[in-house]
């Protein structure tokens, strides 16, 4: 097999970067979305959590801290959060936000958007996102990561692609494996709030984060499968700017 670490190759409308390890993954990844913020200091821009995106984000902050990266003027919006489920608790979307980015930035505050992960009326949280998302011209770029089942944000296998925001049930294989961040899994919310397929992709640009041999198998699928909701993910290979960065574990099946 041929092998294009640290090289790029275009797959329909994809761009593959094939990176050596975690960290060159990381830096590529920044290196990207930090390209969209100076391009686009006043624009939307879409993140993601879980493990994937950790590395981005501490070099963002890096990249903030010694090199004058401003997010001032941004406006983020969060892909999920889990339901029900308060912000000061350590498990919440809005927590893992702020420990890993926000608050080590100077972004505005006022201009963070997670959705509400105690929303009492979940329908109207959600046409209330959408409609923030509208308002503020669209996401410029939006970072995903992926999961073993191949779900992007908390769109799991069979979802309509058609999907805006909502709110949905946790697939038992994403209960699973994010089962281990909770010290007792049976506190873990069954439910989120989500971006929809349809949301991601009307994102003007994506970027997509894998790394580790386990995800090899669901990157082949997401990338060069059948394009089918039971791989949410391949929905991907429909857009029209999408960046992969994976690092080589990850890219064993190119």
């Amino acid at each position: 097999m041929k092998t294009y670490i640290n090289e790029e190759v275009l797959i329909l409308n994809i761009n593959i970067n094939i990176e050596q390890d975690y960290e060159a993954l990381s830096r590529k990844a920044a290196q990207i979305f930090a390209k969209k913020i100076k391009e686009n200091p006043t624009g939307a821009f879409g993140f993601a959590t879980g493990s994937s995106p950790i590395g981005l984000y501490k070099e963002l902050v890096r990249m903030h801290k010694e090199e004058g990266l401003d997010f001032s003027g941004i406006t983020a919006f969060n892909l999920d959060e889990y339901h029900p489920i308060s912000r000061t608790s350590e498990h919440s979307y809005y927590y893992f936000m702020q420990e890993h980015l926000f608050r080590h930035v100077n972004i505005n505050q006022g201009k963070v958007n997670i959705p509400d992960g105690m929303a009492k009326d979940t329908e109207t949280e959600c046409c209330s996102y959408e409609a923030k998302i509208a308002e503020a011209g669209g996401i410029v770029a939006q970072i995903l990561g992926i999961g073993l089942n191949g779900h992007i944000g908390f769109n799991e296998p069979g979802e309509s692609f058609e999907a805006n925001t909502r709110y949905i049930p946790l697939a038992e294989m994403t209960l699973n494996a994010n089962a281990q961040h909770f010290s007792n899994p049976d506190e873990m919310p069954r439910h989120a709030l989500t971006m929809g397929i349809r949301t991601i992709m009307m994102a003007k640009s994506i970027i997509l984060l894998a790394n580790g041999p386990a995800k090899a198998s669901i990157m082949k699928d997401a990338i060069t499968g059948a394009i089918t909701p039971l791989v949410p993910a391949s929905a991907l290979q429909l857009h029209p700017s999408v960046n992969v960065v994976m690092d080589k574990e990850a890219a064993a099946f190119f």
